[in-house]
């Protein structure tokens, strides 16, 4: 019980205008259950059940016993920042300068940091919905105006270029991408990202490109907005090592943009965080030099889980399930269950011990869904496919 105090707490009005991440919370409830006796399923949060690769962990432990433990600069180490650098000019085409490079503990900050530094109040930021919550979060917080872009089925959930173009207005500063996406595992191909450039033309607009998921790709290659002619001054690449390389909980993130941005960023950095933890970086340098077959090994493993559960789900009354073309999410379609999305992710939880999320998570568009995380492992999967059958054969 929290001690009583005669002091009101009076928080600053922006703070109820900042959302939440709603994996985490109910990451939270379905451990409270397992504490209570009862089998869970996870398949709420989006992190790999993969260890981070040997090399990677070696690299960190040997950058601790050589003193990696002080502080560096605030935008990132200059040996991993070129690293980054060289790493994405080669993947995506373009010259990258270290100086372009901003290190952070993990990718949210980039998203924050972006946010806070471009938008002022009543700035229009246009974003993916369903997509992942935090954009809408920050820029409620910042007192911007959110313009959600509708992620449709029945356009496979990839941006449709054709339902942006409207909603590009006199009052448009930034545009957010994220491919592959979550929650969908939707992923915009090239000439989808070529039309959104051609749609900005010579307009000053900023992109934030989400590519988080870009080494998890099932078909085709991931192709970045960044890599279009004249598009590079006006993007913001997100980018990072928890998805990728299974690390997670190192908290280590990076943003690619112009440099005078990248100073302002760093300036945010300075404010924050001071900087990203130095060992933590050496290992980094060794995840993007390193061997690259973990990579290989975890995407090819998600593609096979995937295909297993899509399958499953599409056997399950009530639910239809599209195939996510990245990312390691599936999002099915559970309006034939009669069921809205949270009460029926809450029952799953609860009387099925299937952890999912409801897919008004993230946004009013996720209404009539729900997200499965497919980092677990095939024999929980399929465990998690025969719950969820026989639940719905009772309930439905």
């Amino acid at each position: 019980m929290a001690p009583t105090t005669q002091f009101e707490l009076q928080l600053a009005r922006r703070m109820s205008r900042l959302g939440t991440e709603t994996a985490f919370e109910v990451l939270n409830k379905a451990r409270a259950l397992e504490r209570q006796g009862k089998s869970i399923i996870h398949l709420e949060i989006g992190e790999p059940d993969f260890d981070t690769p040997a090399n990677v962990i070696e690299a960190a432990v040997d950058a601790l016993h050589h003193g990696w433990t002080h502080y560096g600069p605030s935008a990132g180490l200059p040996e991993l920042r070129q690293t980054i650098a060289d790493y994405v000019s080669r993947t995506r085409g373009v010259r990258v300068t270290p100086e372009e490079v901003v290190v952070v503990p993990g990718g949210k900050p980039i998203i924050f940091f972006t946010i806070m530094s471009l938008i002022d109040e009543e700035d229009e930021v246009i974003y993916p919905n369903p997509g992942f919550p935090i954009y809408e979060s920050m820029i409620h917080y910042v007192g911007g105006k959110p313009v959600p872009v509708q992620l449709r089925e029945d356009h496979d959930f990839s941006l449709d270029v054709s339902e942006l173009a409207p909603l590009i207005t006199d009052r448009t500063k930034l545009i957010i991408l994220n491919s592959p996406q979550n929650p969908t595992g939707g992923v915009m191909q090239r000439r989808d990202v070529e039309q959104v450039a051609k749609l900005i033309g010579d307009r000053n607009i900023l992109v934030l490109s989400d590519e988080i998921y870009s080494r998890l790709l099932f078909e085709g290659e991931h192709f970045s907005i960044m890599s279009v002619p004249g598009m590079q001054e006006r993007t913001i690449l997100l980018d990072g090592f928890s998805k990728t390389y299974a690390m997670t909980g190192w908290r280590m993130g990076y943003g690619v943009m112009r440099p005078d941005l990248a100073s302002q960023i760093t300036r945010l950095m300075t404010n924050s965080n001071s900087c990203t933890a130095s060992f933590t970086q050496m290992a980094g340098i060794e995840a993007l030099r390193g061997d690259q077959s973990s990579v290989d090994h975890m995407c090819g493993e998600f593609k096979r889980r995937r295909d297993v559960f899509v399958a499953g789900l599409n056997k399950i009354k009530g639910f239809s399930c599209r195939l996510p073309k990245g990312a390691f999410y599936v999002f099915p379609n559970i309006t034939k269950t009669g069921w809205k999305s949270k009460p029926l992710a809450d029952a799953l939880l609860e009387q099925a011990g299937v952890a999912a999320l409801s897919g008004t998570a993230f946004g009013e568009f996720g209404e009539g869904y729900l997200r499965f995380s497919v980092a677990n492992s095939l024999e929980n999967l399929q465990q998690a496919l025969d719950r969820l059958d026989v639940w719905t054969k009772a309930n439905l």
